[in-house]
């Protein structure tokens, strides 16, 4: 299985729309500490969501694309007379 890592400015950045987030919209506090856990849950929980979209996404992209030069190909070939 696949670990979903996130690069550290990254995360920074995460924690701190997390934290204005919480402050605008709850009127409440996101410590650093919390913000990390609550990264840390978001990720486990939907991160496999979104990671297995994209793969399928990119998936249905390669398949477009190998028909597409398949159908070229097809278009060159010579026909035997």
């Amino acid at each position: 299985m696949t670990t979903i890592t996130i690069p550290k400015n990254k995360r920074d950045e995460l924690i701190h729309k997390f934290q204005g987030y919480f402050e605008q919209e709850l009127g409440m506090e996101l410590g650093q500490f919390d913000g990390e856990f609550l990264l840390d849950f978001i990720i486990k929980q939907t991160g496999p969501v979104f990671y297995n979209q994209g793969l399928a996404d990119a998936q249905t992209i390669i398949e477009r694309k190998t028909q597409d030069i398949a159908d070229e190909i097809y278009e060159i070939e010579m026909i035997e007379e």
